[in-house]
């Protein structure tokens, strides 16, 4: 990894990539200046880097010197793969979506040798990477128009964070490269000559630019993280730190949950003590069974040799696996002639399929080796737009509450780059039938420093977003939302919602939501109307003078291999019109790693800085951490920089995600529980 936290030597990029999936947090120090990364390589060739600078003793003009606070993204394809003969190359955008501080493009080539200790890589740099023994760019043999380049803003105010298209490969070249030697298999040398002349940090920062020579010594622990020291350009000496995580590999690969129950040989009706004429006596028994499994009977009907079951699911993150333990009960608890089990999965109220699974298939195949895939492909998934199973007596109303702590943090504030608040959050539900949900959490902060922000808003737009500083400074015991919700299926494939209250923390009205999803197919379709209120600074009941009337048309997709695309359309809370754009991974764990640009109708300059909204977002299930059978889990949204425009309202339960783990795609991808 280079200090920049991309697949590099040391500033330098190589030709290679991560291991698909993985994520890699680093931090790199050297005197006057901090840089941290986050990169994810988003498919086998494909890796792209969040990274926050912080350089010291900035000159920012007009004799202004202070600490700047530089956000960039990096973005890196691997056009080749290694051969016996050739090198894998990569092609790399370094901060092309800043403010061009670090602003470069490169062609890098990585060859191993010698049993792949040894790796040399050469490559030719733009921006930043031609900045030492630059020459005329070759590509200018193509257009005149590549010999030239605009130089960046880099003042206190930063860039205008657009893409800039017509800068990216522009200006001089200037050649790279390096080598690395594995000493033994945790401690590794590395050598470099760098393009990159430090001209921003020597004119600005009082950076000493000595030689184009670096080296460092790291050092891999087992896990996968790892230590380096290194000697930059003959002036500094820096160290680096970075942290492997790999998401498909949680360290409880099969969970840590108590065993299944075992199927049981049939048995008759007169062996189960059952009345051949009633079928709701053994309601209650049956009931008890699958809420040992973390399971709630909702409803049942036999009719023949079929048994049709409706239940909950209030444990499993794996929609897979409770419908193994639900199947399983039903084998060990069901007359021998009940030959077929049509198992009706439900979410927030409503049913979203229907998987019917044969008595015989369990049997063969609860130790068969290929078990898994087997049981999956003989199961048969359909829409359940209206239950047929008859409903249990005594199910509603439920009640539910739990207090947890809760971290809420706030990034990337010039004045202080970290704020958070840390506090105890008790949350309560009602359900006093089904599909309708009463539900409301309050805060009680109880450390941190949200409140201590002292920058106004400069924004030019209503205020939507950027006065969320007064919220923690003007409140202390917080309602976060309190919110009457109505779910419901308008017919096949289509689910419905309909929420009022105060819907998040500075929003309350009145929301709406209809989505077409079948269950088998990988496309949905969604509409969303909202009319909101911006709620009073204290977060209790109070309203501002501030309401809209927002929506989305919204499309989703499900390309396979974890990869989920989504598109939507409509009007934001400041009253701009245009689109949001998110590509998501989510691996057969749960854990999700994503990112999202919104543009609109609001100009980059009337929007501020950062130009248009973007960020990066993941969320880590509990059973991911814990290995225990647990739903829930943390999940954040990064932004580089919050303002008004493309901002959204933040709706709990929205349809796509409610519904979509007992389809089809999802219930594939992690079929693997079914016999957990």
């Amino acid at each position: 990894m280079s200090t920049f936290g991309t697949p590099g030597l040391i500033d330098m990029p190589t030709g290679e990539v991560f291991q698909d999936g993985t994520l890699q947090l680093s931090a790199t120090n050297y005197v006057g200046t901090q840089r941290y990364n986050l990169t994810f390589q988003i498919t086998p060739r494909a890796f792209g880097t969040f990274r926050y600078a912080i350089i010291e003793n900035y000159d920012g003009g007009g004799g202004v010197f202070g600490a700047r606070y530089d956000r960039s993204f990096d973005f890196g394809y691997q056009l080749v793969d290694e051969t016996d003969y050739s090198p894998s190359i990569v092609i790399g955008l370094r901060d092309f979506g800043g403010t061009g501080v670090y602003g470069s493009e490169y062609l890098a080539a990585t060859k191993h040798f010698i049993k792949d200790r040894l790796s040399i890589t050469g490559g030719l740099g733009w921006g930043r990477l031609g900045s030492y023994g630059g020459f005329s760019n070759p590509l200018g043999l193509v257009s005149d128009s590549f010999k030239t380049r605009t130089e960046g803003n880099y003042g206190a105010s930063g860039g205008t964070g657009q893409l800039d298209f017509s800068q990216w490969f522009h200006g001089d070249a200037a050649l790279f490269g390096g080598l690395a030697y594995q000493i033994n298999p945790r401690l590794t040398f590395k050598a470099e000559y760098s393009s990159d002349a430090y001209s921003i940090e020597s004119a600005n920062a009082g950076f000493d630019h000595k030689t184009p020579f670096n080296a460092a010594l790291s050092y891999g622990f087992k896990n996968g993280a790892e230590v380096s020291v290194y000697a930059l350009h003959g002036s500094e000496i820096g160290i680096m730190g970075s942290i492997l995580i790999t998401p498909q590999k949680p360290k409880y690969p099969s969970g840590i949950e108590e065993a299944p129950p075992t199927l049981m040989p049939r048995q008759t009706q007169a062996a189960l003590s059952w009345d051949a004429n009633s079928v709701r006596q053994k309601d209650s028994s049956l009931s008890m069974a699958l809420k040992d499994q973390g399971l709630t009977l909702e409803g049942i009907t036999i009719e023949g040799d079929t048994a049709t079951v409706r239940f909950v699911n209030g444990r499993y993150p794996a929609e897979a696996q409770a419908l193994g333990r639900a199947a399983r009960v039903l084998a060990n608890q069901l007359p021998a002639d009940i030959t077929t089990f049509r198992l009706e999965a439900m979410a927030n109220g409503v049913t979203t399929s229907r998987t019917t699974l044969r008595r015989s298939d369990l049997e063969s195949l609860e130790y068969d080796l290929d078990g898994s895939w087997r049981s999956f492909a003989r199961a048969d998934f359909e829409d359940a737009a209206h239950s047929e199973a008859a409903p249990i007596a005594g199910i509603y109303p439920k009640f539910n509450w739990r207090i947890t702590p809760y971290l809420d943090p706030s990034l990337f504030d010039p004045d202080n780059p970290v704020r958070a608040d840390f506090g105890v959050q008790a949350a309560a539900s009602l359900e006093p039938a089904r599909g309708l949900v009463f539900s409301a959490a309050v805060r009680q902060p109880v450390a941190g420093n949200l409140d201590t922000s002292t920058r106004p808003s400069n924004s030019v737009l209503p205020h939507v977003r950027t006065d969320s500083a007064e919220y923690a400074k003007q409140s202390d015991l917080e309602i976060k939302y309190l919110t009457a919700e109505y779910f419901f299926r308008p017919g096949k494939n289509l689910y419905g919602r309909a929420t009022v209250g105060y819907l998040e923390t500075m929003y309350g009205g009145v929301s709406g939501e209809v989505l077409w999803k079948p269950v088998n197919g990988p496309l949905a379709l969604g509409a969303e109307l909202n009319y909101v209120k911006k709620r009073d600074f204290d977060q209790m009941f109070g309203f501002q003078d501030y309401d809209i009337v927002t929506g989305h048309a919204s499309a989703y997709y499900d390309f396979g291999g974890g990869y989920l695309g989504q598109l939507d359309v409509g009007r934001y809370l400041a009253g701009d019109y245009g689109a949001t754009f998110s590509v998501d991974r989510e691996f057969d764990n749960g854990f999700r790693v994503g990112a999202f640009f919104t543009l609109t109708d609001v100009s980059f300059d009337d929007f501020g800085e950062g130009s248009f909204d973007k960020g990066i977002r993941f969320s880590v299930p509990v059973d991911w951490l814990t290995g225990v059978a647990t739903q829930g889990g943390y999940g954040t949204t990064i932004r580089p920089v919050v303002r008004d425009g493309g901002a959204r309202l933040d709706v709990r339960n929205r349809l796509y995600d409610v519904v979509r783990n007992s389809h089809t795609s999802e219930l594939e991808d992690r079929w693997g529980k079914f016999w957990r």
